[in-house]
């Protein structure tokens, strides 16, 4: 984890503070390290070099955590989003021209996009309905709103409502949709598991059996419709795995016949299962 621990030559950076325009601050948190970057630019990759880059990211760091603090309340930790805004800073460090102007000017849509980057790669990995993304940022402004106050208590499902004038069971849906903004990975350890048990060893897995009672009752009023001769000769051929041939001898018929009956009848049979529900006692012709 990047800290704010700069090393020894980074002392000098608070005599140094950022003036942006003629007696004007940009930051508290933007230094004045023109020198350094340029220093940078001009040493080749050695022990010099990344011992100037290491005190660039910590005198930029704070700015960094600022930034992130902007995407608070989103769905993911402060710290979480503190590691990516060092992670941008971090490559605007390394591709910083210091002929091109103000690294500040560089480093804070670098550092806003890696954020925007994370978000986009991480989270609302499921696709959600737009009420709901509305819920949850209504519900996540109020929540900020109501708790500015040091020590204010944590909001309850009435006070947001209230807030908002949206009714509790949207402020509900709301708090859920903040709960699940990201997934979890099926090989994710489970909270508070001494064994080093995972999600997916708790989660059902699809019983193929059970498609095959679906498919059965979907077909038994359309056999019962059948006539009486189609079924026995649908019950011979799959349920007794007895040949078209021999089905033709028992019934003194031709197998070209037995094979056309065989066709019909499980056409029937399927058209009436996927077809919508018909009202009580209608029968397909």
């Amino acid at each position: 984890m990047l800290t704010n621990n700069s090393p020894s030559s980074a002392a000098p950076s608070a005599a140094n503070a950022a003036v942006d325009g003629p007696g004007r601050r940009a930051h508290d948190d933007a230094p004045h390290t023109a020198e350094q970057f340029a220093r940078l630019a001009e040493l080749r990759d050695g022990p010099e070099r990344t011992v100037l880059r290491d005190e660039l990211v910590a005198l930029w760091l704070p700015m960094a955590h600022r930034i992130a603090s902007r995407f608070r309340d989103r769905g993911e930790s402060i710290e979480d989003l503190r590691q990516v805004a060092a992670l941008g800073l971090v490559k605007a460090v390394d591709r910083f021209d210091p002929s091109r102007g103000a690294f500040e000017s560089y480093a804070v849509p670098t550092i806003t996009g890696e954020i925007k980057r994370h978000f986009r790669d991480r989270l609302w990995v499921l696709r959600v309905p737009r009420r709901v993304q509305e819920l949850r940022n209504r519900v996540r402004v109020a929540r900020r709103e109501l708790t500015q106050v040091p020590g204010t208590p944590e909001p309850t499902r009435a006070d947001i409502a209230a807030h908002t004038g949206l009714s509790e069971d949207d402020v509900r849906a709301g708090l859920e949709a903040l709960d699940s903004f990201s997934t979890l990975s099926l090989d994710a350890e489970l909270t508070g598991d001494d064994d080093g048990h995972n999600l997916a060893e708790i989660v059902g897995a699809t019983d193929a059996s059970y498609d095959v009672v679906i498919d059965r009752e979907a077909v038994k009023a359309g056999l019962r419709r059948l006539p009486e001769r189609e079924r026995a000769i649908l019950y011979m051929r799959f349920f007794e795995d007895i040949t078209q041939s021999r089905i033709a001898e028992r019934l003194g018929i031709s197998q070209m016949h037995v094979s056309r009956l065989i066709s019909r009848s499980c056409a029937r049979v399927r058209n009436e299962a996927l077809a919508p529900s018909r009202p009580a006692g209608h029968i397909a012709l």
